[in-house]
Parts: structure tokens; sequence; C-alpha cells
């Protein structure tokens, strides 16, 4: 689709199948399967969007997915399919490996960060687009580099290391401009750092929401709360603010995670706490 004068693609990296109870936290089942339907497992599934951004400077690629480095223990348990699934299909749009300048990491847990490196074993991985440079927030790296009992099973070294002894890592120092039409905006609350990326061009507006909203109910209930979001009462107060925004702005919210729902745009309701999404259908 175009926004403006900058081309965007939305490019999978595949499904996978999570527990219905991480991502809606306390949310109790009767009410979040309204919006999900569980398999046996009590899991939903989940899409991996990653966003490529053509414009006039870079060809900048945000999020890489879950990867091509699960164990057969970790691909079975998460129901992942398929090898090579975003480059394949960055190579349906005729882009290569080489032909990405930039990713951007809206954060560093696996499954937005598992396709930034390539191969097998620890001596072996490469970073995955040989060209790029891999834009990350400061505070996301330290957590990433220094996780707790509670996140280390998802910030994986692996997913960063070869990026940085490459000298291909780029630390941000909060919001940063990256071209003419796309910058950063730091959206703390499921990490410390996690941010989002904007897109602006002739008017238009748009933002990839990474995990600051999983699926648009996290949005369009303020008080729906991952129970993968380390801040929880900061999530809140994040999504309050960028759904106020995106009303004002008129702003395309772009989703990672929704199996159906790419995209939309964010209306206000009677209640302050409350929004509602009009999908709409993108290329």
């Amino acid at each position: 689709m175009r926004l403006g004068k900058v081309n965007l693609q939305v490019v999978s990296d595949g499904t996978f199948w999570e527990d219905g109870g991480g991502l809606f936290g306390l949310v109790p089942k009767v009410l979040w399967e309204e919006f999900a339907t569980p398999d046996e497992k009590n899991r939903v599934c989940l899409e991996t969007r990653c966003l490529l951004i053509e414009g006039r400077q870079q060809r900048i690629l945000v999020d890489t997915g879950l990867g091509d480095k699960l164990t057969a223990e970790e691909r079975a348990f998460l129901n992942v399919k398929g090898e090579r699934r975003l480059l394949q299909n960055l190579a349906n749009l005729g882009i290569g490996p080489m032909d990405i300048d930039l990713v951007i990491n809206t954060h560093l847990h696996a499954d937005h960060c598992g396709g930034n490196t390539i191969g097998e074993g620890t001596d072996g991985l490469l970073p995955t687009f040989e060209r790029a440079t891999y834009c990350v927030q400061r505070l996301e790296l330290a957590d990433a580099l220094f996780p707790n009992e509670r996140t280390q099973a998802t910030y994986r070294l692996e997913n960063l290391e070869p990026v940085q002894q490459r000298g291909q890592l780029r630390v941000l120092w909060g919001d940063t401009r990256i071209t003419e039409e796309v910058r950063v905006v730091v959206t703390p609350g499921h990490t410390r750092a996690h941010q989002c990326v904007l897109i602006e061009s002739e008017g238009e507006k748009a933002v990839f929401l990474g995990d600051v909203a999983s699926w648009p109910v996290h949005l369009e209930r303020l008080a729906w709360v991952s129970a993968y979001d380390v801040e929880p009462l900061v999530s809140i107060e994040t999504k309050r603010s960028l759904a106020r925004w995106a009303v004002e702005e008129h702003v395309l919210l772009l989703f990672e995670h929704h199996p159906q729902i790419m995209a939309g745009y964010l209306h206000p309701t009677e209640r302050a706490d409350r929004f509602w999404l009009e999908p709409v259908e993108i290329e």
C-alpha cells in the first residue's frame, strides 16, 4: 500500500500458537474467548507480521519474526510450520537479504527478533541481513543482555550477539528520527523500552504497534493487558496516550499479531477507557 510517497508491505514470518492466558493476562477466559477461539491446549493463533518500508532513502524492515533457529521441541510447542517464512515472503516481493538497509526491532522478545540472525550453532550464526544496520533502544538492549528470571526465556543472545559482533548494531537513546518519513517512539509497558515505528508522508500517518497492542482488543479496552507486559500499569497509560493520538490524528494502526485484522482506524466511545476499531483492508 502507498502512504504518501512511502510504500508499505506487510510481510509474514508465519503463525504460532500460545497460551491464551499469556495473551490476555488477568482477563477471565469467559471474556476473552469471545474474541479468540482456543484449541484443545488453550492456545490461540498469532501472526508474526513484519513491515517492509520503502521510502526515498532506505529500505527498512521492522521486526523479523521467530526465525528458523527454534529446536524441534520449541517448534512443536508453538505449532510453527515451514522454513524461511520471512525470507521466502520477501523473495516473493523480489527482495533479498542484501536489499535491506535497516532493521528496526520494536523490542527483543524472540518472536520479534528471531529472524535477526541465521545459521546453526553458536559459532555459525550470522546476521540475516548482511548489509543492514539493526536499530534497538538502549534500555531494551540492557534488558536483553541482563535478563531476570522472568525474561530470560524470551531474550536470547543468539538473536543479538552476531549483530553486535559484526558492528551492525545501532543503539538508540529514546525517540529517534530514522529517515525523513520514519521515526521511532518509545512506548513502555510491554518492556521498559518497547518502541513503535511511525511512518509519516504527505500528511498521512501510520504506526506499527509491535506489542503495545498485540490485538485490536488490547487497544479497544485499555484494561486488557498481556501477561507478558513487565509494567502493566505503564502499559495502560501508554495505550491511553496512543489511542487518543490515533483518534485525533486519524492514524492507520498496523497490528503485528492478530491472525485476521492487519490494520484499522480507532474511534472513541462514550467511555473514556474504551475505543472501537474500524478494520481496513490493505494490499
